[in-house]
């Protein structure tokens, strides 16, 4: 299969990439962003989705039979610094890409990344939360990505562009960047390698979510193109809820040295929804699926992931000194 990724050098879209070649498709990666490392992953092609003629030209040009739309500014906090870039990247440029398929004419299976952060805030008593309950966004973030989600059903139901939106939860992993987990096992290991203080400032701990491998989710992602069923939404996310104590404690038996866990009001967001946890129901009635990488596991390769780096950044600084 022809596929293409938008957002292809992010986190999910580096991962699914390379999961797409390992399976014989033929990728072609869009990003505003180059490649840090070679691109092994098929071809890549610098576009910024916002871009209209670019992206157009590139969709007529490869004429993909799937289109994972990754592309988005994908950090809240960013969003609510950066409100009308979020939505003009995330909304915008969503817009572009069906705009594309509708002019050209082209019908590629497009799977539209969405997000558990469309939901908001929801009762305990809702939770697990299915796909049907409101959407009640705390932040421009999350109100970009029901943007998308609407946006991907109304070119379905007006122009039969056939659309699968995945509403993604908490999704981590090595080469995570600016979440908790990659947040607390960059401090570990740069406690351990004694670039820092053994202390670890931390949010609320009391927050609590679902928590998936990426390697689990890119395996969801491209099984979703081929099972689910087009005009619909679901709902994929790990299983297992983990707050973010555990998480700490988790990873604090997979340290070479003790720390300090430190509260710090800055890190205590009050758009930060208390417990996120979603209903996979919907998305296992079409796919057999599991995710099967354990969270002790998924640290520990981020802990390896983080001690590479900041290895070789060390060794990077030394050499240039000398």
């Amino acid at each position: 299969m022809r596929v293409l990724i938008t957002g292809a050098t992010g986190f999910i879209g580096g991962h699914l990439a390379k999961h797409c070649e390992a399976n014989g498709d033929a990728v072609l990666g869009i990003d505003v962003r180059r490649p840090e490392d070679a691109w092994t992953a098929g071809e890549f092609e610098h576009c910024d989705v916002r871009n209209s003629a670019h992206l157009s030209n590139l969709i007529s040009t490869y004429q993909p039979q799937h289109i994972f739309h990754l592309a988005a500014q994908s950090y809240p906090v960013v969003s609510m610094e950066r409100p009308l870039e979020t939505m003009d990247a995330n909304a915008g440029g969503t817009i572009n890409l069906f705009e594309s398929l509708r002019i050209t004419g082209l019908r590629p299976i497009v799977v539209v990344a969405c997000s558990s952060a469309e939901y908001g805030p929801v009762a305990d008593r809702d939770l697990p939360v299915r796909e049907e309950h409101a959407l009640c966004p705390l932040h421009p973030y999350g109100v970009s990505k029901v943007a998308q989600d609407l946006l991907a059903a109304q070119y379905f139901s007006n122009f039969s562009i056939p659309t699968i939106r995945i509403r993604i939860f908490k999704t981590t992993g090595p080469g995570k960047l600016g979440d908790v987990c990659s947040d607390l096992t960059k401090r570990a290991v740069e406690i351990e390698m004694g670039i820092r203080p053994p202390s670890m400032p931390v949010g609320k701990l009391t927050n609590r979510r679902s928590i998936a491998d990426v390697r689990d989710l890119v395996r969801a992602l491209r099984l979703s193109v081929k099972h689910c069923v087009t005009g619909e939404v679901y709902n994929l996310g790990g299983d297992d809820v983990h707050s973010v104590q555990g998480v700490v404690d988790a990873i604090r038996t997979q340290v070479n040295i003790p720390f300090e866990v430190e509260q710090r009001a800055e890190l205590m967001r009050a758009f930060d929804e208390p417990i996120t946890v979603g209903d996979n129901t919907k998305f296992r009635g079409c796919c057999t699926w599991i995710p099967t990488i354990t969270l002790a596991a998924t640290l520990h390769d981020m802990l390896e992931w983080w001690r590479m780096r900041l290895t070789g950044s060390l060794q990077s600084m030394s050499s240039h000194k000398a």
